[in-house]
C-alpha cells in the first residue's frame, strides 16, 4: 500500500480513530465487556495522550485512518515499564507490513522516553497480532503486570528495550 503515513494522533482525528478501533472489537469478536471497547477514553484518543511520556499515533492512507496504536505508562504499575496501548488495524490495512511499522514507531518513541520495557495484552485467538509481536522481540510472560482494566485479556508479553 503506497502514500501510507505514521503521524501523531491529532485532536481532529478522535471521531475517526474511535469509529476504527470499535469497528476492529467488532469484526473480531471481542468482548464489549472488560476491554479496550468499553474504555472511556476511545472517543478523545488525543486528549488521553497529551500527557508526559505518552503518544499516540494513527497510520493514514490518502486521508482516511486505517489503524493506530500507543505508548504510555503501564497504569497501576511502579517500574519503568511502558504499555503497548490499542493497537488496531481495519482489515484493508493487515498483512501489508504496517504493524510492523507502527510497533517499530512506538517501541521507537518508548525509548526515546526512556523506558526500560514494553508490555501489552492481547486476545488467545489474535494468533496474527501475536506472531507479530513474537518477530517484534515480545515474549510470552505468566502475569498480569500492573492493572489496565482490560481483565477480559489474558495473553501477557513484553520486551526489554
Amino acid at each position: 500500500m503506497e502514500n501510507v503515513v505514521i503521524r501523531e494522533i491529532k485532536k481532529e482525528d478522535n471521531v475517526q480513530v474511535a469509529k476504527v478501533i470499535r469497528q476492529v472489537l467488532i469484526d473480531l469478536g471481542v468482548p464489549k465487556v472488560g476491554t479496550a471497547y468499553e474504555d472511556p477514553s476511545l472517543d478523545n484518543m488525543y486528549q488521553h495522550y497529551d500527557k508526559p511520556r505518552a503518544t499516540y499515533f494513527v497510520v493514514e492512507h490518502e486521508g482516511t485512518i486505517l489503524g493506530c496504536a500507543g505508548i504510555a505508562q503501564l497504569d497501576n504499575y511502579k517500574g519503568n515499564v511502558c504499555e503497548l496501548q490499542k493497537m488496531y488495524f481495519l482489515e484493508s490495512a493487515r498483512g501489508k507490513g504496517i504493524g510492523h511499522n507502527m510497533i517499530r514507531a512506538c517501541l521507537e518513541r518508548a525509548k526515546e522516553y526512556g523506558f526500560e520495557s514494553c508490555y501489552l495484552e492481547t486476545m488467545p485467538y489474535m494468533k496474527a497480532a501475536q506472531k507479530l509481536y513474537k518477530k517484534m522481540g515480545f515474549k510470552y510472560i505468566d502475569a498480569r503486570m500492573g492493572d489496565t482494566g482490560h481483565y477480559s485479556c489474558p495473553v501477557f508479553m513484553l520486551k526489554i528495550l
